[in-house]
C-alpha cells in the first residue's frame, strides 16, 4: 500500500485505498455510480463504472453503502477487513429498506470475498452476511441462486471460524425445517459451482498470476478443492432422498471424469480426506451411482488402506466400510490376497503407524464384512490377522502411548471374541481355530502383559474377565436361565477348561522362576484380583467417566442373541475389600480361579519358607489382599498343630498371622515391611473386633521396629471401617504406654546429645499419635496425650541453653515439628495446661538471640511456624479475656523483662505473634490490646530507661542553632563510641511502634484495630515516648553506627509520619508540651517536630491553647527557653512582638536579670522568623552589648581558656555573635562608626580566642563558639564584597580600607593555619571528638581569602627535600602545607583545600615561564616539565591507593563506593587533585603546556586517570531528579550540568557526588588535553576503545562540540588577515586567510565522537596558492588540530603563525614540512653544514632514532 514510502511535501492524498474512496466522495459530492453484476463467468471481479442511464439503479444504494462497497472491491487485505466489519455494522444499524438497496450488488462481492486468501476476511464476510440476512430476511430470495454455491462452499471452509460463521448465517436465514428445501431450490446452481471448481478451475484461473504470489494461489486452490468436495458431500447428505435421485445424472457425470478420481491420490492430505468423505456419503445416499462406478470406486478405496495420514485415515476407513456394505461384488474388482490384505498386515504389524485409536475400532466391522472366499483358509487368515494385530503392541508408538496400546488391546479382544463366536461348531477347522486363539494368541497376550506395566494398567485384564463371564453364561455356569437356541454348552465348557489350564500352567511357570522380576509378580496378582472382583473395577471405571464404545455382535445363524460389550480404554486396580468384610464370592463361578490362587499361594509360601524369597513374599501379600479365604490360610498351617499361638485362637488366619507374619516382621535385616503390614490386615479381615484388639496388643508388646508400628497405625486409620475395628486397640493402655515410653526415651537420648541422628520414624510416630483426631477425640487415650505433651515441654525447657556445638538442635527440631503438627491439627489443644506451657517455651526460643542459642535458620523457621500455629489455635478456641498465668500474660511479662535489660532481638518474634492475632479479626484485636497493656512499661520504668539514653544527641541541635542547652560537658561522655547493644528505651519503643502500626489503617478492619489500640493503658504516654525515641534517633543518626542502622530499620518498619499520627493529637500535644516545659531539651525538639508534621503552626490558637500568653514562659529557665525556641515560629505577630518586648527588657535590665543569654536567644528567634522590630530597640541592645564590653569584659571571653569556661558563658558569647551576624546581614544601616569598631574588634578577638583553644574543640559548646565566629566572618566578607544598596554611603569612609588592609590580614593570618592545627590536634577523623563542624565552618570562611593573601601568606615555612620548584617561597609553602590535607578523611577539609588551591593554580605557570630556558635545542629529546611537585606528590599517592581500590574492575564496570568511607575520601582527593592539575594546565601558555603534557605522558599519569575514570563514571550519567517535564526536553547529564562551585558549607553531600566529579574531570580532560586522550584511546585494546568511544560519543561529544563552536562564536581574539566563523548545525568552523592576492578558505569538520576521532580539514576556496603548498598547509592544520592540546582557536592561531612565517621567508622543516613544530612550537634552527637546510630539533631527533643514522635527511651527509 506504499505505507513505507516517504510522503512528499504537499501530498495530501491518503495512501490507504479506503481513505482514498472517502476523499473521492468528499471532493465529488457523491460516489460515482456502479452497475450490478451477474454470475462469476466474467473475468473482471471489481466494480465497473456505470453507463449512461444507470442513475436510477445507482440511486437505490445509499451513499455510505456505495462507499463501503467500493472498499470491499479493493485488493488490500486490511481495507477489505475493515470494510466488511463496517458493512456488517451498517446492516445492523440502518433501516431494512436502505439495506435492501445493496442486494443487487452483494452476490458478486460475496462470491469474491468468501474465497479470499485471508481467513480473517472470509470470517468477517460471513459475519457481515449474517447481519445482512437478519435485516433483509425474505428479500434475499431473488438472489439466492447466485449466492448459494459460495455459501455452501463457505460452510465447508477449512478455517473453522469462517465455516462456523457461514453456518450461523445459514441458520439465521433458514430454520432447520427449511434448510433442505432451500438447498433443493438451488441444487443445480450449487452443483454447477462445485463441479466447475473440481473439474475446470486451476490455481492460475482462480487468481491473477501477475499480482498474486504462487504460494498464495496454490493455497487458495487447494482450499477451494477441499471445500468443493466437502460441499458436494454436504449437498447430497442434506437433500431429501427424492431430490438426490434427480441429481444422479450430474453425479454420474462428475464420477465419470478422470480428473475427479485423481483427487484420491492428491499430494495434499486435506484433499484426499475430503475425497473419501465424499465417497462415504455417495455410498450412503446414492448407492446406485456408486454401484455403476464400482470398477473405479473399489480399487480407489480398498487399495488405499496404507494411507495413514491423520487427516485421511478416519474418512478412508469409513469409506472402506461403506464400500464393503454398498458394493456387493467389490472383491471382484480388486485382488484381496495381493492388493488389500498385505497392506493391512503391514499396517497392523506397525501398530497402525500411530493411528491405532482411529484405525483399530474399524477392524471388527471390517473382518465381519469379509466373505469366506477372501478369508479362506480361515485358520491361516486368522492366524496372520491376530499375529499381526498383537505384534503391533511391541511397536514404539504403542509402548509410549497408553491410548494407542489400549486401542490395540480392545480391538484384539473384540475380534477374538467375535472369531470364537463364529467358530463354535464341532468341525475340525473350528476346533483348530479355537485352539489357535486360546493357545497361540490369548494366553501369549496375557503372558506378555504380565511383565508390561502399561498393559497391566490397560483394559486387557478386565476385557479377558468379561469374556470369561460371557463364556460361563454360554456354558450354563451363571444360572441365568435357559440358553439360546443353537448354543453348545460343551464347546464353551471346553473353552473355559482350556483357558484355565493354560493360565494355570503359565502362572505356575512364572511363579516358579527364581529370577522372576517383581513387576511380573504384581502383574499376576493384578490379573487374579481383576478376575476375582470385576464388578469393583467396573464401578471404579464408571466413576472415572471414561468414554465407552459399544460393539454389537450379530450371529450369522441367529443362534446367539446380540450382546453389547462395553470396552473401557483404561482399567485401574480394584479396591480391596474393607476390613471385616471378607467375602470371597466372585462373579466368576468357575472353581478354576480358586485352584489357581491356592496353587500360586502354596508355591510362593514354599519359596518364602525354603529360600526366604522377598519377591514371593510380596506376591503372597498381594494375593491375600483379595483372596483371604479359610482355604488359602489352611495351606500355610503345619500338619501337626500350632507351635506358636499364644492367643490360643482357632481362627486359621490368626494362626498364620502369629506363626509366620509376625516372625517375618520381627526380622532385623528386613528393610521394607509395608507389604507385611498389608498381610497383617488381610488376616485381620477374617477376625472379629475383640480378636483384632487382642492380636494388635500382642504385636504392640513385641519388640518390633517403630516404623512397623507407624505403618500399622497408618493402615488402621486408612478408612472408617478399619478405624472402627481397631479403635479399642488405639485407645487402649498397651499402645498408650508404649508410645509414652517411646517419647521419654527419645527426649532423654536427645538431651544427652549423643551425636547420633534421631530415629525419624519414632518422632513421626509421636507426631501421628498426638495430631490424629477423629470425631474430636484423640487417636490414642487422652491421658497419654497430656503426659506426652508434658514430657515434650519439659524437654524443650531443659534444652533452652543449647550448647555451642549444637548437639541438641536435632532434638529441638523434632519436638518443634511435633508441636507444630499438634497445634495445627488438634482442636482445643491449648485447653491443656501443658500445651500452653509448651507454646510459651516455643515462643521464648523464637525470641532469643541466636548468638546465645546457636540455632540455625531452618530451626528458627520451624519454631516460628510452630508458634504461629499455636497462637492461631489459642485465638480460635480460648476465652476472650486474658487470664493471669495464660500464654499471652506470661509472654508479655517475659518480653517486658527482656526489653528492660536492653535486649532488642524480640521484635520479629513479637511482631509475628501480633500479626497472627490480627489475622483472626475482632477477637484477635481484643487479645492484642490486652497483650500490649501487659507489655507497656510503667511511668517510673519509662523514666529509668529514658535517662539511660546517651546524651550525644545534643551536638546536632546545638550546632545547628535549633536548641540552647547549657549542660556541663565531660570529655568521657563525648568519647563514647557506639555500643553493641541498643538502649532499652529504643528497644521498647521499637517493639511498641511495630505493634501499634498497621498498614491497613485505611480500611474498615484497620480502623477497628486502631480504635482497639487506643484503649491500651497510658496510650498517649506511649505515643509520646515513641516520638521521643524517634527524635533521639534523628539527632543521633550520624553519630553512632548502630543507631543509624536502627533508625533505618525503624523507618522501614514504621513510616515516619505514621508514628506522628498515632493517638489523639490534642492529648499527645498537651503531654509533649508539659514535658517540654518541665524537662526541655529533646522533649522540646519532639514537640517542634510534632507541630511541624501536623501542620499545627497553620492552625490559629494552637499555642494559646497550650501556654496562653507568652508572659507565662517568663522568667526564663533552660526548659522554658527550649520550649520558646520551638514555639516561636507558631506564634502570632502580636505574641512575637510581646516576646521581643520581654526579651529586650531582660537585656536592658541585665543587672537584675540572670537569664541575659536566654533573652538574647529569644530576641534572635523572633528576628529570624521575620518579626518587625524598631531600630531604636536594636540601637539600645547594641549599646547595651558595648556597655558589657566595658563593664563585663569577661562575658566576651577574649583571650580566655575555654576549657575552664562554663557553657552559660559560652552561650552568651555565641548569642552575641549571632545577633551581630544578623545585624550585618539584615540591619546594617543602624551600625555606626563606633559600632563597627566594636563589632570588628570583637570578631577578631573572638577569632584569636578560638585559634588559641584548638585543643578544646572536642567540646560541642566550644565548637559552636568557633562556628559562630566563622559565620560572623563570612557575613562580614559578604557585606564588604557587595554592600546592600544605600548602606555604602552611610558607612565610615575609612571602614572598607581598614577591613581590607588590617582586618582581612588579621583574620586570614589566624585562619589559614587552623585546618592544619586542627588535624594535628585531632588526627583520627572517625573519633567522636573530631570537630567536623568546625572544619566545615572554617572552610566556608577560608573560601573568601583573597588571592593576594595566599601569595603573601604568613604560614610557617615548609619545604620538602629534593623538591624541584620554580615557585616563590610563599606559594611553595602554601602548596606544601595544604596539598597533603587533600588526603585527610574529612570531606569539608578536602573541599576547602581544593577551593583555596584552585585560586592560586592559574598563577603558578607564570613562575615556570619566568625561569624558563625550556625552549632549548636539546638534540636528544623534547624537554618535559613537571607540574607543581607538591600536587604531583599527592596525585601519586592517591593514584596508588585508587589502583588498589579499583584493581578488581575492568574498564566499563561501575565501581560502587560506600559514601564517606576511606575509599570514598581517597577517590575524592584523587579527582580533586586532577581538577587542580587541569586548572593549572588550562592556565599555562602553549609552549609550557607541551612540556607538561610530555611529563604526564612519560609518567603515564593521564593513562591511569582515564582508566580510573571509566570505572567511576556511571554507565548512564543522567542527572538525578528530572521529572516528566524535563524528560520531554533534552535530558540533563553530569556533562551538561556543572558541579556546584559554591563554598563547601553550601556544597551539600550528594550520593552522586563522586559520579558527577568523575564526569567533570573527564570532560575537562578531553577539553584541555584532547590530543593526549586521543593518543590513549588509539592505544587501547578493542574492547576498551569500543566502550570509551560509545560512552564519549553518546554523552560527551555533543556537549563538547557545542561548546567549541560557541567558544568560536564568543571569541574576542582577532587575527590579522584571517577571519573565523562557525556553523553550529553542521559542527563546522570556517577559517578564511587572505594576504595580498592570496585567498585561502579551510573548513574544519568536527567528528561525531569528538575529540576521539580525527578532525577533518576540508578544502574550501583558494586563490593564488599552488596545489602542493595548499596540501601542505591543509596537512599542517590537520596536524596541529590533532596533536595540540588546546582549543580549535588555539590550533588556528598556531597554523596562522606558521603560514605567516612562511610568507616572511622562513623555510619549512623538510621533515615535518612545517615552519612551526606541531608539538613544541619551535622554529627550524638546526642547520646542516653541507646543504645549509634547517630542521626542528625534535624532528631531527626522531629522524636519527628511527633511521638509526646520523645523516642529513636531504643531502645524506653526516650531520654535525
Amino acid at each position: 500500500m506504499g505505507k513505507n514510502k516517504q510522503r512528499t511535501k504537499g501530498n495530501v492524498r491518503p495512501s490507504s485505498s479506503g481513505r482514498a474512496a472517502e476523499l473521492l466522495a468528499r471532493e465529488s459530492g457523491a460516489v460515482p455510480g456502479f452497475v450490478g453484476f451477474g454470475n462469476m463467468a466474467t473475468t473482471e471481479l471489481g466494480y465497473v463504472p456505470a453507463v449512461h442511464g444507470a442513475e436510477e439503479i445507482d440511486n437505490l444504494v445509499d451513499a455510505d453503502f456505495r462507499l463501503v462497497l467500493r472498499k470491499l472491491s479493493k485488493r488490500d487485505t486490511v481495507t477489505k477487513l475493515k470494510a466488511a466489519q463496517e458493512f456488517g455494522a451498517m446492516c445492523q444499524q440502518r433501516d431494512s429498506d436502505v439495506v435492501k438497496g445493496v442486494l443487487p450488488y452483494w452476490p458478486r462481492i460475496y462470491c469474491k470475498m468468501s474465497v479470499d486468501h485471508d481467513r480473517r476476511v472470509r470470517e468477517a464476510t460471513q459475519q457481515a452476511f449474517e447481519q445482512l440476512v437478519l435485516k433483509v430476511r425474505r428479500s434475499l430470495a431473488p438472489y439466492l441462486k447466485s449466492l448459494m454455491g459460495h455459501w455452501l462452499l463457505s460452510q465447508c471452509d477449512t478455517y473453522a471460524p469462517a465455516s462456523s460463521a457461514a453456518c450461523q448465517a445459514f441458520s439465521a436465514a433458514f430454520p432447520p425445517s427449511k434448510q433442505a428445501e432451500a438447498l433443493s431450490f438451488c441444487k443445480d446452481e450449487v452443483l454447477t459451482v462445485l463441479q466447475d471448481n473440481l473439474l475446470k478451475e486451476t490455481a492460475d484461473t482462480l487468481s491473477d498470476p501477475q499480482s498474486v504470489p504462487e504460494e498464495e494461489r496454490e493455497a487458495k486452490f487447494l482450499r477451494l478443492l477441499t471445500s468443493s468436495l466437502l460441499g458436494v458431500k454436504r449437498l447430497i447428505s442434506s437433500l431429501p432422498q427424492t431430490e438426490t435421485h434427480s441429481l444422479q445424472d450430474r453425479l454420474t457425470h462428475l464420477l465419470s471424469q478422470a480428473k475427479f478420481w485423481k483427487y484420491s491420490k492428491h499430494q495434499t492430505p486435506q484433499v484426499r480426506g475430503a475425497f473419501f468423505e465424499l465417497m462415504s456419503s455417495l455410498c450412503e445416499h446414492s448407492p446406485v451411482v456408486v454401484q455403476a462406478e464400482a470398477a473405479r470406486v473399489c480399487p480407489t478405496v480398498l487399495l488405499a488402506l496404507d494411507d495413514t495420514d491423520p487427516m485421511v485415515l478416519p474418512p478412508l476407513w469409513e469409506a472402506v466400510l461403506h464400500t464393503l456394505s454398498t458394493v456387493t461384488d467389490c472383491w471382484s474388482h480388486v485382488n484381496a490376497k495381493k492388493g488389500v490384505l498385505p497392506k493391512l498386515w503391514s499396517l497392523l504389524r506397525d501398530g497402525g503407524k500411530g493411528m491405532a485409536t482411529s484405525l483399530h475400532p474399524n477392524l471388527l466391522p471390517f473382518i465381519s464384512k469379509l466373505p469366506s472366499e477372501v478369508t479362506a483358509p480361515d485358520l491361516d487368515f486368522y492366524t496372520t490377522f491376530y499375529s499381526s494385530l498383537i505384534q503391533g503392541l511391541s511397536r514404539e508408538r504403542a509402548i509410549s502411548s497408553p491410548s494407542e496400546s489400549s486401542a490395540i488391546v480392545v480391538s484384539s479382544v473384540e475380534c477374538l471374541r467375535y472369531t470364537l463366536l463364529q467358530n463354535t461348531g464341532e468341525e475340525e477347522e473350528h476346533r483348530l481355530i479355537r485352539t489357535m486363539i486360546i493357545q497361540q494368541q490369548l494366553l501369549p497376550l496375557i503372558d506378555s502383559a504380565l511383565g508390561n506395566s502399561s498393559l497391566q494398567a490397560g483394559p486387557l485384564f478386565p476385557l479377558v474377565t468379561e469374556m470369561l463371564l460371557s463364556w460361563e453364561k454360554r456354558a450354563g455356569l451363571q444360572n441365568l436361565g435357559g440358553l439360546s437356541e443353537g448354543e453348545n454348552e460343551v464347546v464353551f465348557d471346553r473353552l473355559l477348561s482350556d483357558f484355565w489350564e493354560g493360565l494355570r500352567v503359565m502362572l505356575a511357570r512364572h511363579v516358579s522362576n527364581e529370577e522372576l522380576e517383581l513387576n511380573e509378580l504384581e502383574g499376576m496378582a493384578s490379573l487374579l484380583q481383576v478376575m476375582q472382583s470385576p464388578d469393583s473395577v467396573c464401578r471404579k471405571e464408571t466413576k472415572m467417566k471414561k468414554r465407552s464404545v459399544k460393539i454389537c455382535f450379530s450371529e450369522p445363524e441367529s443362534s446367539v442373541s446380540p450382546e453389547e460389550v462395553a470396552v473401557t480404554l483404561k482399567h485401574p486396580q480394584p479396591e480391596p475389600p474393607e476390613l471385616g468384610q471378607g467375602s470371597t464370592e466372585g462373579v466368576l463361578r468357575s472353581w478354576h480361579l480358586e485352584e489357581i490362587v491356592c496353587q500360586q499361594a502354596q508355591i510362593s509360601y514354599s519359596y518364602v519358607d525354603e529360600k526366604n524369597s522377598e519377591r514371593h513374599l510380596v506376591y503372597l501379600s498381594l494375593l491375600l489382599q483379595t483372596f483371604h479365604t479359610p482355604r488359602v490360610f489352611t495351606l500355610f498351617l503345619p500338619k501337626y498343630g500350632s507351635q506358636n499361638n499364644p492367643l490360643k485362637c482357632a481362627n486359621r488366619s490368626v494362626h498364620f498371622l502369629l506363626e509366620h507374619v509376625v516372625l517375618w516382621l520381627s526380622q532385623e535385616d528386613r528393610m521394607e515391611t509395608s507389604y507385611l503390614v498389608e498381610m497383617v490386615f488381610s488376616c485381620l479381615r477374617c477376625c472379629g473386633r475383640q480378636e483384632t484388639t487382642r492380636i494388635l496388643n500382642h504385636i504392640t508388646t513385641m519388640d518390633l521396629k517403630w516404623a512397623v508400628l507407624l505403618q500399622i497405625i497408618h493402615k488402621a486409620c486408612a478408612d472408617a471401617a478399619s478405624l472402627q475395628a481397631c479403635s479399642d486397640w488405639l485407645k487402649g493402655s498397651v499402645l498408650g504406654e508404649r508410645l509414652l515410653g517411646l517419647a521419654e526415651e527419645l527426649c532423654e537420648a536427645g538431651l544427652k546429645g549423643s551425636g547420633t541422628a534421631p530415629d525419624k520414624d519414632s518422632w513421626a510416630l509421636i507426631s501421628l499419635a498426638l495430631s490424629q483426631y477423629h470425631n474430636n477425640e484423640p487417636l490414642i487415650g487422652a491421658v497419654y496425650v497430656e503426659k506426652m505433651i508434658e514430657k515434650l515441654h519439659g524437654t524443650l525447657s531443659a534444652a533452652k541453653g543449647l550448647s555451642e556445638e549444637g548437639d541438641l538442635e536435632p532434638l529441638v527440631c523434632f519436638i518443634c515439628d511435633v508441636a507444630s503438627t499438634f497445634f495445627s491439627s488438634v482442636t482445643h489443644c491449648l485447653l491443656l495446661p501443658s500445651a500452653e506451657e509448651l507454646l510459651l517455651t516455643v515462643f521464648t526460643l523464637t525470641a532469643q538471640d541466636r548468638t546465645l542459642t546457636h540455632m540455625s535458620d531452618s530451626l528458627l523457621r520451624k519454631l516460628s511456624h510452630a508458634c504461629q500455629a499455636g497462637i492461631l489455635s489459642l485465638v480460635h478456641h480460648s476465652a476472650s479475656e486474658v487470664k493471669e498465668g495464660s500464654f499471652l500474660y506470661s509472654a508479655a511479662f517475659w518480653v517486658k523483662a527482656q526489653l528492660l535489660t536492653s535486649l532488642q532481638v524480640l521484635v520479629v518474634a513479637v511482631q509475628s505473634l501480633a500479626d497472627t492475632l490480627r489475622s483472626v479479626g475482632q477477637r484477635g484485636f481484643s487479645l492484642l490490646s490486652q497483650f500490649l497493656s501487659f507489655l507497656t512499661p510503667s511511668q517510673s520504668e519509662w523514666i529509668t530507661i529514658r535517662r539511660a539514653l546517651p546524651p550525644q544527641w545534643v551536638r546536632a541541635p546545638l550546632l545547628s542553632g535549633r536548641l540552647s542547652v547549657c549542660e556541663q560537658p565531660v570529655m568521657e561522655v563525648w568519647k563514647l563510641r557506639g555500643s553493641s547493644r541498643l538502649p532499652a528505651h529504643l528497644s521498647v519503643c521499637t517493639l511498641l511502634a511495630r505493634l501499634l502500626y498497621t498498614p491497613r489503617a485505611d480500611d474498615q478492619q484497620g480502623a477497628a484495630e486502631c480504635s482497639q489500640m487506643t484503649d491500651v493503658k497510658d496510650f498517649k504516654h506511649t505515643v509520646c515516648e515513641l516520638l521521643y525515641a524517634q527524635q533521639w534517633c534523628v539527632e543521633m543518626d550520624s553519630s553512632l553506627g548502630l543507631v543509624a542502622e536502627y533508625h533505618t530499620m525503624l523507618k522501614e518498619w514504621v513510616p515516619m509520619d505514621t508514628v506522628h499520627h498515632l493517638g489523639p493529637a490534642s492529648e499527645v500535644l498537651t503531654t509533649l508540651y508539659t514535658r517540654s516545659i518541665e524537662e526541655g531539651g529533646l522533649w522540646s525538639l519532639t514537640l517542634g517536630s510534632y507541630i511541624h508534621n501536623h501542620n499545627l503552626a497553620q492552625c490559629p490558637g494552637t499555642v494559646q491553647s497550650l501556654c496562653g500568653s507568652p508572659d507565662s514562659l517568663f522568667p526564663l529557665s533552660e526548659s522554658r527557653l527550649s520550649t520558646l525556641q520551638v514555639l516561636c515560629p507558631c506564634l502570632t505577630p502580636e505574641e512575637r512582638e510581646r516576646l521581643i518586648a520581654l526579651a529586650t527588657a531582660g537585656i536592658l535590665n541585665w543587672q537584675e536579670d540572670n537569664s541575659v543569654s536566654g533573652c538574647v536567644s529569644v530576641l534572635l528567634c523572633c528576628l529570624e522568623v521575620g518579626s518587625p522590630v524598631d531600630e531604636e530597640l536594636l540601637h539600645a541592645v547594641l549599646a547595651t552589648m558595648m556597655e558589657w564590653r566595658n563593664s563585663k569584659e569577661d562575658w566576651f571571653l577574649f583571650s580566655s581558656d575555654l576549657s575552664k569556661t562554663s557553657t552559660t558563658q559560652l552561650s552568651l558569647s555565641v548569642e552575641m555573635m549571632r545577633f551581630l551576624s544578623w545585624l550585618v546581614t539584615h540591619s546594617s544601616k543602624i551600625i555606626t562608626g563606633s559600632h563597627w569598631d566594636f563589632l570588628l574588634c570583637s570578631m577578631l578577638a573572638w577569632l584569636e580566642t578560638a585559634s588559641d583553644n584548638v585543643e578544646c574543640l572536642w567540646n560541642p559548646w566550644v565548637q559552636l563558639f568557633v562556628c559562630e565566629c566563622c559565620e560572623l566572618i563570612v557575613r562580614l566578607n559578604q557585606f564588604f564584597t557587595a554592600p546592600p544598596p544605600g548602606v555604602a554611603d552611610l558607612m565610615p569612609s575609612e571602614l572598607t580600607a581598614e577591613w581590607n588592609d588590617f582586618f582581612v590580614e588579621g583574620i586570614y593570618s589566624l585562619m589559614l593555619p587552623l585546618p592544619g592545627r586542627i588535624t594535628e590536634a585531632f588526627a583520627e577523623p572517625d573519633d567522636p571528638l573530631f570537630p567536623l563542624a568546625v572544619l566545615r565552618s572554617v572552610g566556608v570562611a577560608l573560601t573568601y581569602v583573597p588571592l593576594h593573601h595566599l601569595s603573601h601568606n604568613s604560614l610557617p615555612v615548609r619545604f620538602v627535600a629534593d623538591q624541584k620548584t620554580n615557585l616563590p617561597e610563599k606559594l611553595q609553602t602554601l602548596l606544601n602545607t595544604l596539598s597533603p590535607l587533600l588526603l585527610f578523611k574529612a570531606r569539608p577539609l578536602q573541599l576547602t583545600v581544593y577551593h583555596i588551591l584552585d585560586k592560586v593554580m592559574p598563577t603558578l605557570p607564570e613562575c615556570d615561564g619566568e625561569g624558563d630556558n625550556t625552549k632549548s635545542d636539546d638534540d636528544r629529546e623534547e624537554p618535559c616539565l613537571s607540574p607543581p611537585a607538591a600536587l604531583m606528590s599527592v596525585l601519586s599517592t592517591c593514584e596508588e591507593l585508587c589502583e588498589t581500590i579499583l584493581s578488581g574492575l575492568c574498564v566499563g564496570e561501575f565501581a560502587v563506593v560506600v559514601p564517606l568511607s576511606v575509599e570514598y575520601s581517597c577517590i575524592l582527593a584523587y579527582l580533586l587533585a586532577w581538577k587542580l592539575l587541569l586548572s593549572f594546565f588550562r592556565a599555562a601558555p602553549s609552549h609550557l603546556r607541551v612540556q607538561y603534557s610530555l611529563y604526564l605522558k612519560k609518567n603515564k599519569t593521564l593513562h591511569k586517570l582515564l582508566l580510573h575514570l571509566f570505572r567511576l563514571m556511571p554507565e548512564n550519567p543522567t542527572y538525578p531528579g528530572q521529572g516528566a517535564e524535563s524528560a520531554a526536553k533534552e535530558t540533563k547529564t553530569f556533562f551538561t550540568e556543572s558541579l556546584i562551585s559554591t563554598p563547601p558549607g553550601n556544597w551539600s553531600f550528594s550520593f552522586h557526588e563522586l559520579h558527577h566529579l568523575a564526569c567533570s574531570v573527564y570532560y575537562s580532560t578531553v577539553q584541555d588535553l584532547p590530543a593526549m586522550v586521543r593518543l590513549w584511546w588509539t592505544s587501547q585494546e578493542k574492547r576498551v576503545s569500543h566502550a570509551v568511544d560509545k560512552f564519549t560519543g553518546r554523552y560527551v561529544s555533543s556537549v563538547l562540540s557545542a561548546q567549541e563552536i560557541c567558544s568560536v562564536h564568543a571569541s574576542t581574539q582577532t587575527f590579522d588577515s584571517m577571519t573565523v566563523k562557525a556553523r553550529s548545525a553542521a559542527r563546522e568552523v570556517i577559517a578564511t586567510y587572505s594576504v595580498d592576492d592570496i585567498f585561502i578558505e579551510l573548513v574544519i569538520q568536527l567528528p561525531q565522537n569528538y575529540p576521539l576521532g580525527s578532525i577533518v580539514v576540508e578544502s574550501g576556496r583558494r586563490v593564488g596558492v599552488a596545489v602542493q603548498q595548499w596540501r601542505n598547509w591543509m596537512l599542517q592544520l590537520s596536524t596541529y588540530l590533532t596533536h595540540q592540546n588546546g582549543s580549535i582557536m588555539e590550533g588556528l592561531a598556531l597554523w596562522k603563525t606558521n603560514v605567516d612565517k612562511r610568507f616572511e621567508g622562513v623555510e619549512d622543516c623538510t621533515i615535518c614540512f612545517s615552519v612551526i613544530h606541531g608539538s613544541n612550537y619551535s622554529l627550524p634552527k638546526k642547520a646542516c653544514r653541507t646543504c645549509k637546510k634547517k630542521f626542528h630539533s625534535a624532528c631531527l631527533y626522531k629522524w636519527f632514532t628511527s633511521s638509526n643514522k646520523s645523516t642529513c635527511p636531504l643531502c645524506r651527509e653526516t650531520f654535525f
